[in-house]
């Protein structure tokens, strides 16, 4: 009666799961204890490969600095310096892990994070409107709606408002505007800071000024939209809510506590500056960028900002009630990309060799002439990457593809030798009367699955996978497994001891299915409580590693293993000869 009705129970868990693939994450946080060992051979090859990229002539001017870190220290930094530099002031020569950069944009996500401790301070709420912070905006003079815009919709490219206020016009940019077919123009009603007068830097009356000829591209929360505005109007609100300048709050809020001791909102000296020759002569390094500072003025390094990483990866959903930092807030085009507050997230199925299960990318990235950066955390795997380019701006995304898809390919199979060693093999009850047992294995395309489950004498999966399964023949019906899904939390938080874990029935793709697929099939709202048996969730697992047992709490059993599967037993080999 017992087994039937688990059956039962079961059955709604496949029902209700029938169209989900992959589901993530499919394995605990990994730990790179060490210096992570086991990735130095994807590092060397890496190495080799970013030789080969940086020795094009057309990089000759151009200096790097990647960085590579855990949650636990960095792993491995690479930085190349230029061959070719400004004769006259060249800078730093040698590029290390204290050579300074602009990091242009990344620095938005400083902004956003002083405007976080603000929200959690209670000093501001993310969902006040802009103008309870910015008195000059409740003027009758100004077209955009400000009483709709809120910080968070601010934070998050969601305001609807232009991207720019002194920057970007063409009239600056191009030699002969009347090349491009656009007609002669005055300059007399346009700014007259940046690059509007020689860079010089625009204050905030100019600013807020600039801002009452400006009208809206959407309504706010209607479409995200890249929008500098945002952060400089962010910068007047810290200002405000803390009576500080905003290079004294970022100081004293996040480069102090984080120990940034290279990074700064004022133009370090030349000794660790990297200064590119640029063709035209110019790049950014001087500029001081006035009220526009909170949206693109921070210098660092490599090593500064793998700090940062580390901190964010550690706190992105304690910083404040409410808030995960790593969430999108809005789509952006296409498929894959999201806009967060204020991240720009990537999120795909193709990076993996041995699965389509997709990987996300939290990332920030920057440019200024001369100067283009990019951020990226994994928070699967605990892992984060900087890229820093001073020189030519076409070498940043080579080096991303480079270095991403090295890294998570690295991470994703170490990430599974791992879990061979930690958890397939056969279990059977502490108490020998029962005719119970349970088989998990690992793959890096099904997870860690159930490859069969005795409950009294009861095949549990064959009974679900031959009544639950969806298809008209046994073929269709096969193309399910049992997966784990780890939940991240533990039964004793503190210690922390006792894993847990929920098991969902996943479907399997084929050819078949991909060529005939419909367009629902990828339609997967997440649902892993599954039903319950006397209140207690009947799809929940719970490793006791230190015990060497698994629960099944709605069973009211605990299982020691007792064997270990193939696979486990070469994993374990292969470890103990590495050591």
């Amino acid at each position: 009666m017992l087994a039937s009705l688990i059956v039962f129970l079961l059955s709604h868990i496949a029902v209700g799961n029938a169209k989900c693939f992959e589901p993530t994450p499919a394995f605990p946080l990994p730990r790179w204890d060490n210096g992570g060992p086991e990735l130095e051979p994807a590092f060397q090859l890496l190495e080799t490969n970013i030789q080969d990229l940086a020795s094009q002539a057309k990089y000759d001017n151009t200096s790097f600095s990647i960085e590579v870190t855990s949650l636990q220290g960095s792993l491995w930094s690479y930085h190349h310096s230029a061959r070719v530099h400004n004769e006259s002031r060249p800078g730093v020569t040698h590029v290390d892990s204290l050579s300074q950069y602009r990091i242009a944009s990344i620095t938005k996500v400083f902004t956003t994070l002083a405007i976080l401790y603000q929200h959690d301070a209670g000093n501001l709420s993310l969902d006040d409107p802009v103008l309870n912070y910015i008195s000059e905006l409740r003027s009758d003079e100004y077209e955009l709606p400000w009483k709709d815009i809120t910080i968070r919709v601010l934070a998050s490219q969601l305001s609807g408002i232009p991207r720019e206020f002194a920057q970007g016009d063409l009239l600056n940019l191009v030699p002969d505007p009347s090349a491009l077919g656009l007609p002669p123009v005055s300059q007399d009603a346009l700014p007259t800071c940046d690059e509007y007068d020689s860079y010089k830097p625009c204050d905030r009356g100019e600013f807020l000024g600039e801002l009452k000829g400006k009208k809206p591209l959407f309504a706010p929360n209607q479409k995200s939209t890249y929008s500098n505005l945002n952060f400089e109007l962010l910068g007047l609100v810290l200002e405000n809510v803390t009576g500080m300048p905003y290079s004294d709050y970022i100081q004293q809020a996040i480069f102090d506590p984080l120990e940034m001791t290279e990074s700064s909102l004022s133009t370090p000296s030349d000794e660790h500056a990297v200064l590119p020759a640029m063709a035209d002569g110019f790049n950014y390094w001087d500029v001081d960028e006035g009220v526009q500072a909170p949206t693109g003025g921070i210098y660092s390094t490599s090593s500064d900002l793998s700090k940062f990483i580390r901190y964010t990866l550690s706190h992105y959903n304690t910083l404040a009630t409410g808030v995960n930092w790593f969430l999108p807030a809005s789509w952006a085009t296409g498929m894959n990309t999201f806009y967060g507050m204020p991240f720009e997230t990537f999120r795909t199925d193709k990076i993996l060799r041995d699965s389509r299960r997709p990987v996300t990318f939290v990332t920030k990235a920057g440019g200024l002439p001369g100067y283009y950066s990019r951020i990226s955390m994994l928070e699967e795997y605990g892992l984060g990457i900087t890229i820093l380019v001073g020189g030519t701006n076409e070498i940043l995304e080579p080096l991303n593809e480079l270095v991403s898809v090295a890294l998570v390919r690295a991470a994703e199979e170490i990430a599974w030798q791992r879990m061979a060693v930690d958890y397939p093999g056969t279990y059977a009850p502490i108490r020998s009367d029962l005719n119970t047992s349970l088989v998990l294995a690992t793959s890096p395309s099904k997870g860690l699955h159930v490859e069969t489950f005795i409950s009294n004498g009861t095949d549990v999966l064959a009974a679900l996978l031959s009544k639950s399964a969806p298809g008209d023949d046994a073929e269709q019906k096969q193309r399910w497994h049992a997966q784990l899904v780890p939940t991240l939390l533990f039964e004793n938080e503190e210690a922390p001891k006792g894993e847990i874990w929920r098991m969902q029935v996943v479907s399997e793709r084929s050819e078949e299915q991909q060529l005939s697929a419909g367009v629902w099939d990828e339609f997967c709202p997440t649902d892993l409580e599954g039903p319950l048996y006397a209140g207690v969730p009947v799809n929940k697992i719970v490793f006791w590693h230190e015990l060497g047992t698994v629960e099944l709490p709605a069973w009211n059993i605990s299982m020691k293993r007792v064997s270990m599967s193939k696979d486990m037993k070469d994993n374990l080999f292969v470890q103990k000869q590495d050591l």
